[in-house]
């Protein structure tokens, strides 16, 4: 019966032994072939082909609004507001009276003034002609020389009398045009300190008021000097192709949006703030409607240079490590994906500038990246990106670690 039993069981494990012998055959002539993946089961990848292009590059700095001219308003002369003539917070013109100091005592001045010079050159006439005759008597010996001398003694002396008096014409006459404080510049003009009937001293320590030139408008930016240095650097090494001209200058309001008028750089300072260690860049922009107001907090997008050899990879094809190491997955000639270190510039848009881990021609993977090794083949095919309706629009650059 054990033998029956051990038989039996033998037989019943034929049938599974004969399929475990066929499976091991057939796996021992497939070892034999090429084990390579075949192209259909492959990792679709997207990719985008790296290459070289011209870029203007910018740097986008904080900064102020200051007016473009101030003038305070002081009185020339002592004497009584009788009026004021503008609207606090209006818009004045070159040239506008603002205030009236009583001009009664002034013309009272300029007419004492008029009326003595006037005397003095009635009598020219008489002193003169009797000069005149005394020098002919004189040469026919009718007059003594002394008689002469005191004729003509007495031309010079209303003479110099005479222009005596037009200066003090001419100083009554300023005077009495200063009654009529009138606006310097054109501007936006302030709050006024006197009222009507105030008393005022010539050239007194507080301002009437003050008007602000707001068209056009100055902005104010600090530029560190590290950054200074490192463009003038790359200006040198023949990185970066500088703009000798004043180059055009972008303004992006406190609430994020654009400024419609473009401005010029106009100056850099020459002394840095030793506090900061900045400079100051000084850009002008014009102010039609008024939009910008002093002491508004914007940021300039000013040009740097132009980079005309640089590789922009798109920010989706960039990862970064535990370390936060940027890097980037490419695919070799062989379809095998491989891995670059990165070192980064700047954004510019919806791209990264690259410096260093890339060369024109390489395919960077910026779809499928997922659980993607080095070494694995895969099937790529080009990145069709969607036409973004904003990409024609001057595209906003900021360092890495912004």
């Amino acid at each position: 019966m054990a033998l029956y039993g051990i038989m039996n069981n033998m037989a019943r494990f034929k049938p599974l032994s004969t399929l475990l012998l066929a499976g091991f055959l057939l796996f021992g002539c497939n070892g034999d072939a090429n084990t390579t993946m075949p192209a259909s089961t492959r990792r679709q990848v997207s990719t985008v082909t790296m290459h070289r292009q011209e870029v203007t590059l910018t740097m986008e700095l904080s900064g102020r609004t200051t007016p473009f001219r101030i003038a305070e308003i002081r009185p020339r002369l002592s004497g009584l507001i009788q009026r004021r003539l503008f609207t606090e917070g209006s818009d004045v013109k070159e040239g506008e009276v603002l205030y009236l100091i009583d001009p009664a005592p002034f013309q009272a001045e300029y007419n004492n003034a008029l009326a003595g010079l006037k005397q003095a050159q009635a009598q020219l006439q008489s002193v003169g002609s009797k000069a005149e005759r005394y020098e002919k008597l004189l040469k026919a010996k009718t007059v003594s020389q002394q008689d002469y001398d005191d004729a003509a003694s007495a031309l010079n002396e209303l003479n110099a009398r005479i222009r005596s008096l037009q200066a003090s014409l001419e100083i009554a006459r300023i005077n009495l045009g200063y009654t009529k404080i009138t606006a310097p510049i054109p501007g936006r003009i302030g709050k006024s300190s006197v009222t009507d009937g105030a008393i005022v001293t010539a050239y007194q320590n507080t301002a009437l008021t003050s008007i602000q030139q707001l068209d056009p408008i100055y902005v104010d930016v600090p530029q560190s000097t590290t950054e200074l240095l490192r463009i003038r650097n790359n200006v040198g090494k023949g990185q970066l192709k500088s703009n000798s001209q004043q180059p055009p200058v972008q303004l992006i309001l406190e609430d994020g949006t654009l400024y419609p008028h473009e401005g010029r750089l106009q100056f850099s300072d020459v002394t840095v703030d030793q506090t900061t260690g900045t400079v100051t860049l000084r850009a002008i922009f014009p102010n039609p409607d008024k939009t910008l107001l002093p002491g508004m907090f914007v940021k300039a997008v000013v040009q740097e240079g132009v980079e005309k050899q640089a590789l922009l990879v798109p920010q989706q094809g960039v990862s970064r490590d535990h370390r936060g190491a940027p890097f980037a997955m490419i695919v070799d000639e062989g379809s095998k994906v491989q891995r670059r270190p990165l070192v980064l510039d700047r954004a510019i848009g919806d791209k990264w500038l690259v410096t260093s881990g890339l060369a024109p021609g390489d395919q960077v993977i910026v779809e499928g990246l997922q659980r993607l090794h080095p070494g694995m083949e895969v099937t790529a095919s080009p990145f069709d990106s969607p036409k973004d309706p904003s990409a024609d629009a001057q595209p906003r650059q900021q360092n890495p670690g912004e």
